[in-house]
């Protein structure tokens, strides 16, 4: 069944969910019969195991009823992206418990940080954790039973015959911490984001609001679902509309599970989009059809999704034929990237949120598009430019349900972050006469030389990035004390990654010297000519190694910048 698509000033009208609770009746009243899940059990396998929603629904009613009869608190959950976390995750939260979803990618010593600092008294955790949780009193692994902890199956097995009445009597707070989500800590020290159940239906209800969604359509999920993104977005607003989630194998197999999976749709971050029109692009000049394609983006930019779809074809039968929908966050998404998905007849929706402020707050959708943008503010969250320069230029503030409860623990930093009931997001940014947010830059990352001109990383790495051997960049200010620069003003470097697979197709036979030559030339006219003199960069590092990010591919750069400080004149 489709939601209502009335349109009100351009968005969708919706029922409101007020908590978990709500979305577990939804499930109930609309989609039992429909799938819910699919995925592999192992990667040998041929088919997709399938879970409907009457099968979700039944496993997370039984395993919260489980965790009720054992006292369980709070429960951290870490794992590759699969159904029992699903299950677990709504399990808790249903129950009027906490969650602390963990990141899958950080080192064993990082992982039993993080459980430490969550004070958790529980943890469901894949068995290549194992060793990380030592101290959590209460252990049940997905795959192995260990001397130490349960085995999931069996413990949801026995779930199925314990009595409902205390989880079925469960009265949801929806204003308390329900989900504990620590961030990226991409400038610093991880911080505990506290998100509520109010706060996260929220982003849930606006989301529903700015896009249409229908029960035939399917998600792909490859984003770890502890980011705040991934969790929110595809997995609890798709789900709420009906969708069917489908795990992807992996990211080497992320391509082809597209086409082979029939998906409509997925959240990602820029990088991956970024990826897919590079492909496309790279496809079509091997074919010497890109100055054809080019001409006909040009004609048929501005008739309808249909008819561009028509028009190209050949470039959706190649990556997957039904797919349409892709929403972007976590970082801005290049302009040229946006403007050709979008020629092509891919539906590309720019979206803007962080942690705190419970995933998404703005978003394009289909009546509005503003390639570079991110959109405009969701309903029910007010968003400012705080002490805007000249350009109208300054840090984004935001107010409303959807922010954060405050820092676990820190009052500092809550206190630091939300001033005067304003979430101050540390995020630069614009407003036009429309309404529309664009992102600049961040905040900790500006670079500002000392006549107060600036400089924001992100703008050069976009331009040195297209230069075809140039994996990835980082730019940033470094001080110099020389003949050349008296002042001690900043001088701009970039660490410019270039993985040994383009040193071998790019510079065959080429000393390091010659390819630093080479490169330091290319800078030079490929970048520097396309910008003002400030911004130019003047010193180059070139590193066979992939960037320190996070698990959204941000980079990390106070990382960075200590493992290449020894490369710089102190």
């Amino acid at each position: 069944m489709k939601y209502n698509i009335k349109m009100k000033n351009n968005l969708y009208e919706s029922d409101n969910l007020k908590d978990f609770r709500d979305l577990i009746q939804l499930y109930k009243n609309k989609y039992m019969q429909l799938s819910a899940f699919e995925y592999k059990l192992k990667p040998t396998d041929k088919t997709l195991t399938i879970k409907t929603f009457k099968d979700f629904v039944n496993d997370i009613e039984n395993f919260g009823t489980y965790m009720l009869k054992n006292n369980f608190k709070r429960i951290a959950i870490i794992s590759p992206n699969r159904y029992e976390w699903c299950v677990s995750y709504l399990a808790a939260t249903t129950s009027n418990l906490e969650v602390v979803p963990l990141d899958k990618s950080l080192p064993l010593n990082e992982i039993a940080d993080l459980l430490k600092r969550s004070e958790a008294d529980t943890i469901i955790y894949a068995k290549q954790y194992h060793d990380a949780i030592i101290e959590c009193p209460n252990k049940i692994c997905f795959d192995e039973k260990f001397e130490d902890s349960l085995l999931y199956s069996e413990e949801l097995e026995k779930s199925k015959i314990l009595d409902h009445t205390e989880y079925n009597n469960i009265k949801i707070d929806n204003k308390k911490m329900s989900v504990m989500i620590f961030t990226s800590g991409t400038t610093s020290i991880s911080k505990a984001v506290m998100l509520s159940q109010k706060s996260i239906c929220t982003v849930i209800n606006d989301t529903k609001r700015m896009f249409y969604v229908s029960e035939n359509d399917r998600f792909l999920s490859f984003l770890p679902l502890h980011h705040v993104f991934e969790s929110i977005i595809t997995f609890l607003f798709g789900s709420s509309l009906g969708v069917t989630l489908v795990f992807c194998d992996g990211l080497k197999h992320f391509a082809s599970n597209i086409k082979d999976y029939n998906i409509t749709g997925f959240v990602c971050v820029p990088l991956v989009i970024e990826m897919i029109y590079k492909r496309i692009i790279k496809e079509l000049k091997k074919k010497n059809k890109l100055t054809l394609v080019n001409i006909l983006r040009k004609i048929f930019r501005h008739t309808s999704i249909k008819t561009r779809r028509k028009v190209f074809k050949s470039i959706f039968d190649n990556i997957g034929p039904n797919l349409q929908s892709i929403i972007a966050g976590g970082a801005a998404l290049d302009k040229e990237t946006a403007q050709g998905l979008y020629d092509f007849g891919f539906d590309i929706y720019q979206g803007y949120g962080l942690t705190e402020t419970s995933g998404a707050i703005a978003a394009e959708n289909k009546y509005i598009k503003k390639p570079g943008s991110v959109g405009f503010p969701f309903t029910s969250s007010e968003i400012q430019i705080f002490e805007p320069d000249k350009t109208g230029e300054g840090e984004i503030i935001v107010r409303g349900d959807a922010v954060m409860l405050g820092y676990y623990k820190n009052e500092k930093a809550t206190n630091s972050s939300i001033i005067n009931g304003w979430f101050h997001t540390g995020d630069l940014g614009k407003i036009d006469k429309k309404g529309i947010l664009s992102v600049t830059g961040r905040k900790k990352d500006v670079i500002v030389f000392k006549n107060g001109k600036k400089v924001f990383p992100e703008e050069l790495e976009k331009i040195i990035n297209d230069i075809p051997y140039v994996n990835e960049s980082m730019v940033f200010g470094h001080i110099e004390n020389t003949k050349l620069n008296r002042n001690s003003d900043i001088v701009l470097f970039s660490e410019i990654v270039i993985l040994p697979e383009n040193i071998k197709n790019y510079f065959p036979n080429k000393t390091k010297e010659e390819i630093f030559e080479k490169v330091n030339e290319d800078i030079k006219i490929l970048v520097n000519k396309k910008i003002p003199a400030y911004k130019y960069i003047r010193k180059i590092i070139i590193s066979n190694e992939e960037l320190i990010k996070t698990t959204t591919q941000k980079i990390k750069r106070n990382k960075e910048l200590e493992k290449i400080k020894s490369k710089l004149e102190v």
